[in-house]
């Protein structure tokens, strides 16, 4: 599909220390204004086709996606964090190679990359409304307004929005109070209980009574719990010598029992 920004056939980006490219030259500097340029690279490219794939069952259509990028390769280094990228042609979903995508901005207001935005806002509450049960349907406009409200707060800071951070804010939005309960919904469980139940390997029922009777694998707690309960402790050293102990006065008392007993007359002699 022919894009309209047809001399744009390089740019050199750099990373900025946001750890996302910014773009610092073009080579239609006329109508392409490098200042606040972002650029998606292609790891974020890639968690962007993921995320739009839900969509597809709410209407998402690929070539306005297409449509909305320039596709980049990377030519060579330009310097310390810095890479020259020459345009192509290969397409975002199709494609092996790694692709950079610089968002068709040119015409912010009707350009292919604002019909973008507006097709995956409009996807993403289709998709809420179906997923949630809400008083009262979702609208484009209140998300809209929403994301809005916080792009104008960056601005007055002073911080230029990213465009896989715009196109991220529309694919991740869930209105307040509803986050928790999206991964439900869509079958995602945050019972790490059960993960990790099925990530324990099953024992044989002669393997599981070995381990039941390993007194190594026992708890001190489980230890005091049969005291408690009256079984048998096992005999110690300290209890032998206590059983030796008890046995002692035994024979004392024998002993003055014998000197109690009448003795019997000797006769003495004169």
């Amino acid at each position: 599909m022919a894009k309209s920004s047809s001399t744009l056939d390089w740019c050199i980006v750099r990373l900025g220390e946001d750890h996302n490219w910014w773009v610092d030259e073009v080579s239609d500097p006329v109508r392409w204004d490098v200042d606040g340029l972002s650029i998606t690279d292609p790891r974020q490219m890639g968690h962007l086709i993921e995320l739009v794939e839900p969509l597809r069952d709410y209407g998402f259509d690929q070539d306005l996606m297409e449509a909305a990028f320039i596709p980049f390769r990377i030519e060579k280094e330009a310097g310390e964090q810095r890479v020259r990228l020459k345009r192509v042609k290969d397409s975002f979903f199709e494609s092996e190679e790694k692709l950079f995508a610089l968002a068709d901005i040119l015409d912010e207001e009707n350009g292919p990359y604002a019909d973008l935005l507006d097709h995956l806002t409009r996807c993403r509450v289709k998709m809420l409304n179906d997923i949630f049960k809400f008083e009262s349907k979702l609208t484009v406009d209140e998300v809209e307004d929403e994301l809005r409200e916080d792009q104008n707060a960056a601005f007055i800071e002073g911080k230029a929005v990213h465009t896989f951070e715009e196109l991220c804010a529309i694919l991740d939005y869930v209105p307040a109070g509803w986050e928790s309960e999206e991964g439900e919904e869509t079958g995602k469980s945050s019972n790490e209980e059960d993960i990790d139940d099925e990530d324990l390997p099953e024992l044989d029922a002669d393997e599981e009574e070995r381990l039941k009777n390993d007194e190594s694998l026992k708890w001190d707690d489980d230890e005091e719990s049969e005291d408690d309960d009256g079984d048998k402790k096992p005999k110690s050293d300290d209890d032998d010598e206590e059983d030796e102990d008890d046995d002692k006065p035994k024979k004392a008392a024998d002993d003055d029992d014998d000197d109690e007993k009448p003795k019997k007359a000797v006769k003495k002699k004169r």
